[in-house]
Formats: C-alpha cells, structure tokens, sequence
C-alpha cells in the first residue's frame, strides 16, 4: 500500500517546520519507505503498518496543536510492490527521460 498524508495543525502559530519535523521523525523510525514532499509525504508498506504510522503522527500532532487537520491519499493496489519509486518510473518510461522528482 501507499499512503499520502498531510498534517496540518491549527492553532500553533504560522511556522510549522519544528512540529512538521517531529512527524518526520516518528515516519523515519517507522523503518517503513517513505519519501518526503513539500506539501505531504509517502509512505510504503503493509496496510496495517502504513495506517497505524499515520495515526501515530496524527496523535502526535494532536498532543501538540489544539485541532490537527490530516489528508490521507491510498494507492492499494492488489500484489503490488516497489510503488514508491516505480508509479515515477512508470512515467518517465512513457516519457523516455528523467523527471525532476528529488
């Protein structure tokens, strides 16, 4: 399965980097993939992984921030794996060249 999610706590001001980051590093010690974007960030892994990992960030942004507003995209896909890297290199396949996604 992947997942896209966005945390957005309400309340805390307008500089969210130092609670963004404390996300972060709850998804990095997951030990699941991920890959972090601008506006969201993937994750990669057994549903039941993926889902409980959400809601732990989410708790924690909960634990910081009065009200926490949190997006969820699924891509779960039957037998698939890989999807993190391999939906981009679908395209670029099609493309026949490198796309800037780093």
């Amino acid at each position: 399965m992947l997942a896209s999610f966005s945390i957005l706590p309400v309340g805390v001001g307008e500089e969210l980097k130092e609670h963004v980051a404390k996300v972060l590093a709850l998804v990095d010690e997951s030990g699941l993939d991920y890959k972090l974007g601008a506006m969201q960030t993937t994750v990669e892994g057994n549903p039941d992984d993926v889902i409980s990992l959400i809601m732990k960030c989410h708790r924690l942004m909960k634990d910081i921030a009065p009200r926490v507003l949190t997006s969820i995209t699924i891509d779960d896909r039957k037998g698939a794996g890989g999807r993190l890297t391999g939906k981009v290199s679908d395209v670029e396949e099609v493309l026949k060249r490198r796309l800037s996604h780093e």
